[in-house]
């Protein structure tokens, strides 16, 4: 499994010889319209090449579900794409056309695509339909959980039901995200084998080394790694 972190919530999976990005940013669409949101670290632009297998929104938030973003993604016509999107994002997503295949993802929906299958699990945010997703590999027993932004919240651990062997969550602890501490507190209830930091360092001068978890790995933005 190669993963790639693009920055906030964004990430790209090289999983079960599929790609899956979720919640790509790759524009300064905040920054237009907010000064003091003005991206620290520049576009990568070699991303906005990728034609994913499957596309995921988790909520319906400028950085996340991006009007800048996700219409270059959308309207890729080479081959259909499988979009998983909370009905916050659905209702908006699917009006981009392309051909590819909205689905409907809301907490506890599953969808499976080839060795991979997908479950929508509950974020604590300030959108109602926002999700968190497992994506786990059928053929190799691994489980990725992408929290998507979420505060700590015992309701969203118990949807957390089986072993995570790699946990990407927020710690900048702002926009109801959790903090370092909660965080890490997070991880360990949860299991997870890995914990990699994630939504900082775009907008703030936050230290990801804050957050204290014993089988802690810290990516630099747009590093592929192999897990």
């Amino acid at each position: 499994m190669n993963l790639t972190w693009l920055g906030q919530g964004g990430v790209h999976l090289e999983i079960g010889g599929l790609s899956v990005l979720v919640d790509p940013y790759l524009s300064d669409a905040i920054g237009k319209s907010n000064p003091d949101r003005v991206r620290r670290i520049p576009i990568d632009e070699s991303f906005l090449a990728l034609t994913p297998d499957v596309l995921i929104f988790t909520h319906d938030h400028l950085d996340h579900y991006d009007p800048d973003t996700a219409p270059h993604f959308l309207h890729k016509t080479e081959k259909a794409m499988t979009v998983l999107c909370p009905s916050s994002v659905w209702r908006r997503a699917r009006t981009e056309g392309g051909g590819h295949n909205y689905v409907q993802f809301n907490r506890h929906t599953e969808w499976t695509e080839g060795s991979l299958r997908f479950r929508a699990v509950k974020a604590e945010h300030s959108d109602d339909y926002a999700i968190g997703v497992l994506i786990e590999d059928l053929s190799e027993k691994k489980v990725v959980y992408v929290t998507g932004d979420t505060l700590y919240s015992r309701e969203v651990i118990s949807d957390v039901d089986t072993a995570v062997d790699v946990i990407l969550l927020p710690i900048n602890g702002a926009g109801n995200n959790m903090n370092h501490t909660d965080a890490a507190r997070f991880a360990a209830a949860v299991g997870a084998k890995l914990a990699i930091p994630i939504h900082y360092g775009l907008y703030d001068t936050l230290d990801p080394t804050a957050f204290s978890y014993d089988t802690r790995r810290i990516l630099p933005i747009y590093n592929t790694i192999t897990i």
